[in-house]
């Protein structure tokens, strides 16, 4: 017998309009990221730039808004007077973050012009690692001013006359770290924030600026961490970062798929703890959450150890997703959605090749991971206002977790289309769950599509040989009914339920 979840939506409770950002994701030069990712010159898929346009094609669909770029652990060793002027000129670097060879083909303006042509924005990071103020008031000058200064000249010299303008920055990387290179304590971290801080502003006024939070939620500094460097940094950001990744180690998918309910109380905490320091300065400025890298990571975590060093772009973090990945990657996108009155910023880890919903072959084709498809769907369908979903779901325990429910969803409602989407993920692994939604305020709508993502075979994978194995489809099991729309979720699946107004 099927399970029975229920769930009330009215248009009028809103948490709040999601801010576009929370659909980013990252580009570090890391492992096949950028070279033979986005860019293999003498790809049959290359354009004048090197950039392949299949893997751009693939990007566009996602319709990711922002990318983070170019680290990650790489920034924290990063010259990025490497990557500008003649690519003749520019030094081969050893990459001691990743223990790789950066050629340095690709530099600031090549990124500008490849996101350009992705319809995407840049967060730009800054090394706070092994530099600090004055590279970053640099490279703010060098980016965002339009002439008449040393590094603006110098950008223009080399080919671009309009500034990149980019508007948002993060100050340095996981620099809580001990794996990090320059790995501070948060009052030292605290300190090179703010006044690197105060220096990008006073170049440009209107960037906005992340200071950097815990590498994750188990960091024996986390809390104290969050608290110490908002002291510092309060008056001169606007974000403070969370990064976090969830492996199945264990081969626990009850556990795995409840790794979301870890993800909120992060967020949780972490607002609380930036509302402290707002209290504590008696401040009137609201401190908002970029949560700059989250995603499954695991697989690869042996093949990465036999990759030979100080080699250009070797296979690092390439991650094969399964069936299951992509319904907890699912759940965080919920997750993400459900505090979209705080988490303003979001970045999925990462694009291509490296932890990726887009994989590509040196020389051959480009294809979607599992990971991919609620990225899309959320990214998409997800535009608007989230609603106040009130759920009663089954529940259940697992090693790690109490009271996990089957049922995790959420709503976003589009009025720009008069369009209601409902992102649904079922975590039981025996049986199918009965959604009764009541929808409020909702008059006239008609049942559009129901998408889901099922597979027999919680393993199952996208390869190169059999790039469509993983794929959603359209089911047509959707009725209202007095002002109830009902769907079945099918055993462990992605949920898609799209209403919009009828004419």
């Amino acid at each position: 017998m099927d399970k029975k979840a229920k769930m009330t939506l009215d248009k009028d409770f809103k948490i709040s309009k999601v801010d576009e950002r929370i659909y980013g994701s990252f580009i570090e030069h890391l492992g096949r990221a950028v070279y033979d990712g986005i860019y293999e010159p003498g790809h049959k898929e290359a354009d004048e730039m090197g950039f392949r346009k299949d893997v751009l094609e693939l990007v566009k669909e996602l319709k990711v808004p922002i990318v983070r770029y170019p680290g990650g652990n790489y920034v924290s060793g990063y010259n990025w007077e490497d990557g500008i002027g003649p690519k003749e000129s520019r030094p081969k670097r050893l990459e001691l973050a990743w223990n790789s060879l950066e050629t340095n083909q690709i530099g600031i303006n090549e990124f500008a012009e490849w996101a350009k042509k992705a319809n995407t924005d840049i967060i730009m990071a800054v090394n706070l690692g092994t530099r600090g103020i004055d590279a970053a008031r640099n490279i703010v000058e060098y980016c965002n001013i339009k002439e008449g200064s040393y590094w603006s000249d110098l950008r223009k010299s080399h080919g671009y006359k309009d500034p990149h303008n980019i508007k948002l920055w993060n100050l340095g990387n996981e620099m809580d770290g001990p794996w990090q290179i320059g790995h501070k304590t948060a009052e030292e971290y605290g300190r090179i924030a703010c006044e690197a801080a105060k220096v990008m502003k006073v170049v440009d006024p209107t960037i906005e600026l992340v200071a950097c939070g815990s590498s994750n939620s188990s960091m024996p500094t986390f809390g104290q961490w969050e608290a110490t460097v908002l002291e510092h940094t309060y008056d001169y950001i606007d974000y403070i970062s969370l990064h976090t990744y969830y492996g199945n180690e264990e081969n626990d998918i009850g556990n795995f798929l409840a790794k979301s309910l870890d993800m909120d109380a992060f967020i949780k905490a972490v607002i609380s703890t930036a509302d402290y320091v707002k209290a504590k300065k008696r401040s009137k400025k609201t401190i908002n959450i970029s949560f700059d890298e989250w995603n499954v990571w695991y697989h690869s975590r042996e093949n990465d150890k036999k990759v030979e060093p100080w080699t250009v772009a070797p296979p690092l973090l390439e991650d094969i997703y399964t069936f299951e990945d992509a319904l907890l990657v699912g759940c965080m996108l919920i997750t993400i959605l459900k505090h979209a009155d705080r988490v303003k910023i979001a970045c999925l880890a990462q694009l291509v090749n490296v932890i990726a919903p887009i994989m590509t072959e040196k020389g051959g084709k480009a294809w979607r991971q599992t990971i991919y498809y609620p990225y899309l769907h959320t990214s998409i369908y997800g535009r608007g206002h989230v609603l106040n979903s009130i759920i009663n779901s089954p529940i259940y325990n697992s090693k790690d977790f109490s009271d996990v429910p089957v049922l995790e969803s959420t709503a976003v409602v589009n009025e720009d289309n008069d369009e209601l989407t409902i992102f649904a993920a079922n975590r039981d692994q025996e049986d199918s769950l009965l959604l009764e939604c009541a929808i409020k305020g909702f008059d006239n709508y008609k049942i559009v599509d129901h998408i889901v993502l099922e597979n027999n075979d919680i393993k199952a994978t996208n390869t190169k040989e059999n790039p469509f194995n993983v794929v959603p489809h359209s089911a047509n099991d959707g009725v209202i009914e007095d002002g109830l729309v009902k769907f079945l979720l099918p055993k462990l699946s992605w949920n898609v339920i799209r209403l919009s107004r009828e004419n």
